[in-house]
C-alpha cells in the first residue's frame, strides 16, 4: 500500500484533483493578491557578501519563464567565495504560469545531476529549512544547486508539496502565489565541501531578507 501511495503517479493524480476542486471553488471568488516588493529591493550588500553585478535575462526566455518577477544577481565576499542567487516570483498560478523545476531547466542546458539529495539548514527559525541539493556536472565543469519554493513564508523542497500548498491556500485564502528560489555555486578542484559551506552559508545570510521581501 505504501508504494502506491507514495508513487509519483498517484501524487500527480492527488494534486490534479486537488487543482481541479480548486479551480471550481475559485471560479466563483475573486483571486486574492497579495502586495509585494520588487526583487531587485533585496540588499546588495549583506554581512561577508557584496553584490557584483546583476545577470541580464534575455526577453524570450521571460517568455518561457512567465513570471511576473525575476532576480538573477552574483555575490562575492572578499575572501572569494562567490554565489548567484535566482529567483521567480509568481504573483498568481491560475493562468497556467507556474515555476519551472530546476529539475527539467538545468538537464535541458547540458547540465547532469550526480547528487539529488535534501538538506536541512538553520536559518534563525523556529525549525530548519529543508531545500533541494542537486550537484550537476556539465563537461569538466560542476556546480551545486540549492532551491526551494516560498510561498506564505513556508519553504517547501518537494514539487509535489508545493503543489499541494498551491492548491490548499487556494480554498483557503483565494491566493496561488509563490516563488522559487535557487542559489549555484561552483565546485572548484572537485572540492564539494567547500561548495556546500559557501552555499550554505549565503542562504543563512540571506534567508531573512528573502523571506522578507517575499509575501507573506
Amino acid at each position: 500500500m505504501r508504494s502506491i501511495v507514495h508513487s509519483v503517479p498517484a501524487r500527480l493524480a492527488a494534486v490534479l484533483l486537488l487543482g481541479q476542486a480548486a479551480l471550481l471553488y475559485s471560479s466563483n471568488h475573486p483571486e486574492s493578491i497579495p502586495p509585494s516588493r520588487p526583487l531587485a529591493d533585496l540588499p546588495r550588500s549583506l554581512g561577508p557578501w557584496q553584490s557584483q553585478r546583476d545577470g541580464v535575462i534575455e526577453p524570450e526566455i521571460l517568455e518561457v519563464l512567465k513570471a511576473d518577477d525575476v532576480l538573477s544577481r552574483d555575490y562575492a565576499t572578499a575572501g572569494g567565495r562567490q554565489a548567484n542567487l535566482y529567483i521567480a516570483a509568481f504573483r498568481s498560478q491560475r493562468n497556467g504560469k507556474a515555476p519551472h523545476s530546476p529539475k527539467n531547466c538545468l538537464p535541458a542546458s547540458g547540465w547532469s545531476p550526480v547528487v539529488e539529495d535534501q538538506t536541512s539548514i538553520e536559518v534563525n527559525l523556529a525549525a530548519p529549512i529543508v531545500v533541494n541539493r542537486y550537484i550537476v556536472a556539465h563537461g569538466d565543469q560542476r556546480s551545486l544547486v540549492l532551491y526551494w519554493y516560498q510561498s506564505r513564508g513556508r519553504v517547501v523542497a518537494d514539487e509535489y508539496k508545493a503543489k499541494f500548498w498551491v492548491v490548499a491556500d487556494a480554498m483557503r485564502y483565494n491566493r496561488t502565489d509563490t516563488a522559487i528560489v535557487r542559489v549555484i555555486v561552483d565546485i572548484r578542484d572537485r572540492d564539494n565541501a567547500t561548495a556546500e559551506r559557501t552555499g550554505v552559508g549565503f542562504v543563512k545570510a540571506f534567508y531573512p531578507a528573502i523571506r522578507e521581501i517575499l509575501p507573506r
